[in-house]
């Protein structure tokens, strides 16, 4: 597939799911109090900063942002999983965009959230998309970054190239990937790492993989008193 090709690949593959997508990770941050508790130390960092959850897919993280206090901002390249969003949550923005060209001015945002959003993103892809990260986020501006680093059947570093996903027949691929591989993409990009953590998965309510959460901010004043 061509670098040109594969954003719409991405878009189509999410759009065909999105439907069995939403209603499997729907409730899913309930059983997840790790993750609930790195969001809400975002929100809480970011002092009152616009959060935007890039590759937000159906907007149960952003949903639960603005929960908590955030305000909260979707974005998704899937048209169908924006669709989604919107309808669950219409009090809450939502915007279809590509997290490698957003279409944010510089230094607009307070935070920014991706969980498992970089899973599909060559090195490359995931270059522009971090440097699109410091450039919207403002000095002390917080990013949350989760994905996967391994499993049972992959290794860091490999590539899962995935042929049915949610019952349906897709072509994508999803990368497993060093914790440093990526921290030192994050520092590229200009981003202060401030810690990472990794877990095991949950069982029975989400994929067998070990994962992995940076917690980074560009650099500048804090808001702290």
């Amino acid at each position: 597939m061509s670098t040109d090709e594969r954003p719409g690949r991405i878009a189509a593959t999410y759009d065909t799911i999105a439907t069995d997508y939403a209603e499997s990770l729907r409730d899913e941050l309930g059983g997840k109090p790790l993750d609930r508790a790195l969001l809400a130390a975002v929100v809480e960092m970011c002092d009152h900063g616009t959060i935007a959850d890039l590759g937000c897919g159906p907007g149960h993280v952003t949903r639960h942002l603005a929960s908590i206090g955030a305000d909260a901002l979707g974005i998704d390249i899937s048209p169908a999983m924006i669709a989604i969003a919107e309808h669950d949550a219409p009090d809450v923005r939502f915007e279809v965009a590509s997290m490698t060209d957003l279409a944010l001015p510089d230094e607009s945002l307070g935070g920014v959230v991706m969980f498992y959003s970089i899973i599909h993103l060559s090195p490359g892809e995931r270059a522009r998309a971090f440097s699109e990260v410091h450039r919207v986020l403002r000095s002390g501006g917080i990013a949350l970054v989760a994905f996967h680093i391994r499993s049972e059947e992959f290794a860091p570093g490999e590539t899962n190239h995935m042929h049915t996903w949610f019952g349906h027949s897709v072509d994508i691929d999803g990368y497993f990937l060093e914790p440093e591989q990526v921290i030192d993409e994050i520092a590229d990009a200009g981003l202060d790492v401030v810690s990472v953590t990794t877990r095991l998965p949950h069982p029975g309510i989400e994929v067998a993989s070990e994962r992995a959460y940076v917690l980074a901010q560009k650099p500048g004043p804090t808001t702290e008193p």
